[in-house]
């Protein structure tokens, strides 16, 4: 079984900055960690090496610095690792990001996909689910559990808010995972050592030869147009006033979003 991880380096969010002039994330100098997402979906391919021998090939997109990520995931046990690496990738939305890496992926032998639910500097959910769509395969999103696992098909449990799916697929497939499904393992020390000996293939435009129109900002229709810090403000009107006056006053307040939304009350 071949199995494709992507994975995502993201800056910690308590030091995200946005660049006011092109709305996008300052990553210079900015510390990062392996989209815990993503981590999941790595300890679920590693299970799946040691229980049926399964080759292990992590996808990433970003800047040359991501090598380090990448080292780390080889001594946590993956097999190959590709970066997509070029500046024309620079400031790709969602759309855009997943282009890039669906045209990527179509030079590399598969059965199964596994993505992180979401990165935590996005939070949009849309490119696991936009890699499938444009490679043509099925999806499960938001998988919780990996069932069973045989030559021809995976069962995993899929949650919703308030219940859960069984979901059955035939390969090719992609799932997205919840970091709250594992626990990743540590990576081993041996690993580690040989990680910074291992080739890691990086792939440009000049590989893909994507036109602007397709990949990078110019080829993102999600623009940012303008960020600010929403105004806080400490002050408050406090009342002292019986049940009766409170009860009232909580009604009025609430008269407008109930006419909005239609309700009928009494």
């Amino acid at each position: 079984m071949n199995v494709i991880v992507l994975v995502k380096q993201v800056p910690d969010t308590t030091e995200m900055q946005i660049d006011k002039e092109t709305g996008t994330l300052i990553r210079a100098g900015v510390p990062t960690i392996v989209n815990p997402d993503d981590l999941a979906a790595i300890e679920e391919a590693l299970k799946m090496k040691d229980t049926y021998g399964a080759h292990i090939h992590v996808v990433t997109m970003g800047p040359k610095q991501a090598e380090t990520m990448m080292r780390e995931l080889i001594g946590m046990g993956v097999d190959d690792v590709t970066l997509i690496s070029d500046r024309a990738f620079a400031g790709s939305d969602t759309w855009a990001t997943s282009n890039t890496i669906a045209e990527a992926l179509n030079s590399i032998d598969y059965d199964l996909i596994l993505a992180g639910r979401q990165a935590i500097d996005g939070d949009t959910a849309q490119v696991g689910p936009q890699v499938a769509e444009k490679l043509q395969i099925p999806q499960i999103t938001y998988v919780s559990k990996i069932e069973k696992v045989t030559q021809e098909s995976i069962q995993v449990i899929r949650d919703y808010e308030d219940y859960a799916e069984l979901l059955e697929a035939k390969y090719p497939v992609l799932l997205t995972t919840l970091a709250t499904m594992n626990t990743p393992r540590y990576p081993k020390v041996d690993y580690l050592w040989d990680a910074y000996d291992r080739n890691i293939n990086i792939v440009t435009n000049e590989d893909l030869k994507l036109d602007k129109k397709h990949t990078g900002l110019s080829g993102s229709p999600t623009q940012v147009k303008k960020t600010f810090p929403r105004e806080i403000t400490s002050t408050s009107e406090v009342l002292t006033v019986s049940p009766q006056e409170a009860a009232e006053g909580i009604a009025k307040l609430l008269q407008p979003y109930l006419e909005k939304k239609g309700a009928h009350h009494e």
